[in-house]
């Protein structure tokens, strides 16, 4: 009853911030203060975060959970509006321990250790609020949050390119996030009570014609952050730029709030108008695979191959989303944290070969298993967990995706079979550029005009540390998903049901208007026209 009691999600929200604040008045001259400040700190919210799950969370409710309303300022409608369920839980967890590691791999941070370790606190609190909150305001407040520190992070910690990559980074996602304002003040202001809370909102009835109108605004701003193509383009330039923590928390974390805005807004409360774009975002989804995929072979930089390939796997979330089925929408929460996890391996041992060759350009590499076995083991496990090896973490993703797909009855056998084709050549693409990537960086002769340092050179025990917290969850979830899908799973099921209740309803008016009115044209219907309903 004590833990009941409790504003949790208030306190997750609130201690990293308070404590970022603290910053500038701890004394410190190296940084290494500050370092185990930070990394204090979250380890501290990680562990309240587990608490509070353990002791408080049932797995088996739809509804809010740790619930918490406060009115912030009345005068605009803003609430202080947070709760849980099974699509924000499994994500505020990831986020908590891939900011926390990101924090111990940025040990050798020198340069305005102040300001960094202030960001990425700051980053960490908008994290936690975007997946929390449950007003849309509040909601909107948090997402434009986090761009700031991810701006600044590679603004000054990047590359040689970094005021570009960062610029072309926040010009993409703060644009399109004027979407989610515009939207969400659309759907406030319809009908008799003007209200921001999303459990309202949700509850509004709402014409198919301004539920068309109101997604593509959401749609616009969640299409640049999961990203699908073509508003993808920001990707490879900030990752290529960004150091080693900001890629694992911009691969890991920030991407997924993409595709959790497009569960949470564009399915759960707008279900007519996802009906009618659903095959569209199916067809991205495949584009996005198979892109993102041939994408990466033109890559020889490491990172912006690593980019190339979160494109490629982030196209399997919009394929579960849009198929209509339970196991396609298991499979697209499991790809969300699957995912997660190995690109935030795979970036961090990108990061630690980079400090040891001082170069990211595969072809100026070559023959380091013999020198860095350590991380040569690590990377290649990661590499084959992105690949989807049986036994791990993203083979159950996509397979689960797959079958989703494959059981969907909204979609016609023709129209099933081209796009699971297509998907299939995407996976066939993905061990391909991801093994000869190995080979490259590995294997063959050894360029000697590197500078390798002749000491410490393999993996240090922090960063085999850092490694294996990320990568066990991914061996653990493989070899049994249901660890994973139980958080998740119960709520999924809701929100397709949700959909699917409204889908006959939808596809009947869409062909109904295709044949009498030319209008409604514009509203997909020539898509759905090709939907068959059991």
């Amino acid at each position: 009853m004590f833990t009941n009691n409790i504003p949790w999600l208030t306190a997750l929200i609130l201690l990293p911030l308070l404590a970022a604040f603290a910053i500038p008045l701890i004394p410190d001259k190296d940084g290494k203060t500050l370092r185990s400040y930070s990394l204090g700190v979250s380890l501290l919210n990680f562990g309240l975060t587990i608490t509070a799950i353990s002791s408080g969370y049932d797995f088996s409710k739809t509804d809010l959970q740790f619930s918490e309303n406060y009115s912030w300022i009345p005068s605009i409608g803003l609430g202080w509006s947070l709760g849980i369920d099974g699509l924000s839980m499994p994500l505020i967890v990831l986020s908590g321990l891939i900011t926390t590691v990101a924090l111990l791999a940025s040990w050798n941070v020198q340069k305005k250790p102040q300001l960094f370790y202030f960001l990425m606190l700051v980053l960490y609190s908008a994290q936690i609020g975007v997946f929390a909150a449950q007003d849309v305001l509040l909601f909107f407040f948090m997402w434009e949050l986090e761009l700031v520190p991810v701006y600044l992070l590679i603004s000054i910690w990047g590359g040689e390119k970094r005021l570009y990559a960062a610029t072309k980074f926040i010009l993409y996602t703060a644009l399109a996030s004027i979407g989610i304002l515009i939207s969400a003040l659309l759907l406030a202001f319809y009908g008799d009570n003007v209200t921001f809370n999303m459990a309202e909102l949700s509850m509004k009835e709402i014409p198919v014609s301004l539920q068309v109108v109101i997604y593509m605004g959401f749609l616009i701003a969640y299409a640049v952050k999961l990203p699908i193509f073509p508003f993808h383009t920001w990707l490879p330039d900030a990752h290529s730029q960004a150091s080693t923590p900001v890629s694992m928390i911009l691969a890991g974390v920030l991407l997924k709030m993409g595709g959790y805005g497009l569960i949470r807004f564009n399915m759960e409360m707008l279900p007519n108008a996802h009906i009618i774009f659903a095959p569209l975002l199916l067809i991205l989804g495949v584009v996005n695979v198979v892109y993102g995929a041939f994408a990466a072979f033109g890559q020889t930089n490491l990172k912006r191959r690593l980019a190339c390939s979160s494109l490629s796997h982030m196209g399997f979330v919009l394929i579960g989303i849009s198929s209509f089925t339970e196991v396609g929408m298991n499979g697209a929460v499991f790809q969300m944290v699957s995912h997660g996890l190995i690109a935030a391996a795979l970036f961090f041992l990108c990061g630690a070969t980079y400090e040891r060759t001082h170069t990211l350009m595969m072809d100026e590499m070559g023959g380091l298993a013999l020198k860095m076995p350590k991380t040569f083991a690590l990377f290649t496990t990661s590499a084959m967990a992105s690949l989807a090896l049986p036994g791990m973490s993203g083979f159950v993703a996509e397979l689960t995706i797959f079958l989703g797909v494959t059981e969907s009855d909204a979609y016609t056998a023709a129209f099933k079979t081209v796009a699971i084709f297509l998907t299939a050549v995407g996976l066939i693409l993905t061990p391909i550029y991801l093994l000869s990537m190995l080979r490259v960086v590995f294997y063959g002769q050894s360029n000697e005009k590197l500078e390798l340092s002749k000491f410490n050179l393999d993996a240090k025990p922090r960063e085999i540390f850092i490694s294996a917290c990320l990568i066990l969850p991914i061996i653990i979830m493989g070899l049994y998903p249901k660890l994973a899908t139980e958080t998740f799973d119960a709520k999924t099921v809701e929100v397709n049901s949700k959909v699917r209740s409204v889908l006959p309803i939808v596809v009947q008016e869409a062909r109904l208007h295709y044949h009498q009115d030319n209008v409604n044209k514009k509203l997909f219907p020539a898509v759905l026209i090709n939907t068959k309903i059991n």
